[in-house]
């Protein structure tokens, strides 16, 4: 059977301190979100832990069940709730991670080979049902419909959104604000569940449990259009794909909605051709690069990451001075940072 790896502190490059960080503060909680998903990983088909623990062993910054825990910390709370539930939304990640490889054809996730490339596209779907189930059952032990309401909601909107992503794929019509709307649904709902919670496994007051989902909302937007600017810019082996992924995989992602906008016909007719009719090959994407640096677009994408970063830092006003606020600053700092 697969494994978990250890949630415990890796060193890292200096942009990963503030997460090493809240994973030092919140280590032992972790520790037993861990042991909540080894345990529910388990099934008596073997395929079904030997595929779960692929993709959760290629580890991931786990940053859906941090930010849970590290709000539900800095609200006060002192119970246990919030282990599974935080174990219950890295199932939720881990689906749509599972299902995502299987819509875009992906071969390589985290520089592991993905779960469809070893197993195949029906396994992989199938899993991410598994893991889908196994994370409401752990709602329905939870007991609380509010907690029940957050979560399902939430996986019907990241649904929602991937549809929406299916339906921009190729499409270089798709306007900034129809993309926002599909990384709103598709990447910021669950982060915005994930830090609400914290606030509510707390009993604490409405207005922190909104002030909690705008960070989280604002900090997934911030994060997902650092990862569009990492996708044309990183090395492979900091993003854990090959570079240029979402290029040829057709998404039209913030960086080329502006690039797009920004471009005379001759760039228009490329990103046409390359995206629309998919008439791409290997020595396309370097060309893509280089408009995407002459109109601006990178620069500008990492400005608005910047833009919601700073939401999410805003939203955390209410809250009084404490060490997980800090780190929790500086983690919103992290999110956007690491696309330089």
């Amino acid at each position: 059977m697969a494994t978990v790896v250890s949630l415990a502190q890796q060193p890292g490059p200096p942009s990963r301190r503030a997460l090493d960080k809240l994973k030092t503060l919140v280590g032992e909680d972790l520790a037993e979100v861990n042991d909540v998903i080894l345990a529910r990983m388990h099934s008596r088909v073997p395929l079904i832990p030997e595929l779960a623990g692929h993709i959760i062993a290629a580890g991931g910054k786990r940053l859906r069940p941090l930010i849970m825990l590290a709000c539900a910390r800095m609200c006060g709370y002192a119970g246990s709730r919030h282990v599974k539930l935080a174990a219950c939304v890295e199932f939720i990640h881990t689906a749509t991670l599972l299902h995502d490889d299987v819509v875009d054809d992906s071969g390589l996730r985290r520089g592991n080979a993905t779960a469809n490339a070893v197993w195949g596209n029906q396994a992989s779907v199938l899993v991410g049902d598994f893991l889908f189930s196994r994370a409401f059952q752990l709602m329905v032990e939870d007991g609380s419909l509010r907690v029940l309401d957050i979560l399902s909601s939430a996986s019907a909107v990241i649904a929602e959104g991937e549809i929406l992503q299916l339906l921009t794929t190729n499409d270089t019509a798709t306007t900034e604000d129809a993309y926002l709307e599909v990384i709103s649904a598709k990447t910021a709902a669950l982060f915005s569940a994930a830090a609400r919670l914290g606030a509510v496994v707390a009993d604490r007051p409405r207005m922190e449990e909104e002030a909690l989902e705008s960070f989280g909302r604002n900090l997934g937007i911030a994060f997902q259009l650092a990862d569009d600017v990492l996708d044309y810019s990183a090395h492979e082996v900091t993003l854990g794909k090959a570079v240029g992924d979402d290029f040829r995989e057709g998404k039209i992602t913030l960086p080329i909605v502006l690039a797009f906008r920004r471009g005379v016909d001759e760039e228009r007719a490329f990103w046409k051709r390359t995206l629309e009719d998919g008439a791409r090959t290997d020595a396309d994407i370097g060309q893509a690069i280089a408009y995407l640096d002459a109109r601006g677009a990178l620069a500008d994408t990492l400005e608005r990451a910047r833009h919601y970063g700073a939401k999410a830092r805003d939203a955390l006003g209410i809250f009084p001075e404490s060490e997980v606020k800090r780190i929790l600053l500086d983690v919103v700092d992290f999110c956007v940072d690491r696309a330089h």
